[in-house]
């Protein structure tokens, strides 16, 4: 019950945070509120949780328990639920619509999907990490385009069986061994860093 409890804060917390300004963050000239790390790890935590409920309520249920509807990358067409991963593309795109405070994008090194390669030496070495260290998270900052950024690399885990099935026989995939519980890839979230 107590760690039901500080899990409860945790989500409550991080949500709050999201709520805030993203502006109370920056660097005022007084300390700010919360670190990147802290702030990354809070919107990881949020983007976590609602990835791992739709997987886990909505298509593993659907698709494989209740077998109602399929999951399809071609959902439109196939009249289907949208893929875990392309829920996750469409916040993000959605948020890099609307703010510039920080981005996100699910990447792998056996990604399905070729835009979701690493691209940067960071995203190259924090999926390596994170693919090695199970449980482990990766920090660091990077500069692109002129900007600096906070960089942190979370591990994307199959939390439920209809992960492992879409990317073990999807005809694409660079690699059809994944097991529950393992880490397929990574969240990648970027803040950039005030001078």
């Amino acid at each position: 019950m107590k760690s039901r409890k500080a899990l409860l804060r945790r989500i409550a917390l991080a949500t709050t945070a999201i709520a805030l300004p993203l502006a109370v963050v920056a660097d005022t000239g007084d300390e700010p509120l919360f670190s990147p790390k802290q702030l990354a790890d809070m919107l990881h935590l949020v983007m976590e949780s609602d990835r791992t409920v739709y997987t886990r309520v909505i298509v593993n249920r659907l698709t494989l328990q209740d077998k109602v509807i399929t999951a399809s990358e071609h959902f439109e067409d196939d009249h289907a639920l949208a893929l875990p991963a392309q829920m996750f593309r469409f916040g993000s795109e959605m948020v890099a619509s609307k703010t510039d405070d920080f981005s996100y994008s699910l990447q792998s090194l056996w990604a399905v999907n070729r835009q979701n390669m690493p691209r940067t030496e960071i995203e190259m070495q924090g999926l390596t990490y994170i693919s090695e260290n199970p449980g482990e998270r990766f920090y660091g900052e990077e500069e692109l385009g002129g900007v600096k950024y906070f960089t942190a690399i979370y591990p994307d885990i199959a939390v439920a069986p209809a992960c492992i099935s879409c990317h073990n026989e999807h005809p694409d995939s660079p690699r059809r061994d994944f097991e529950l519980n393992e880490v397929m890839g990574g969240v990648v979230v970027r803040i950039p860093l005030s001078e």
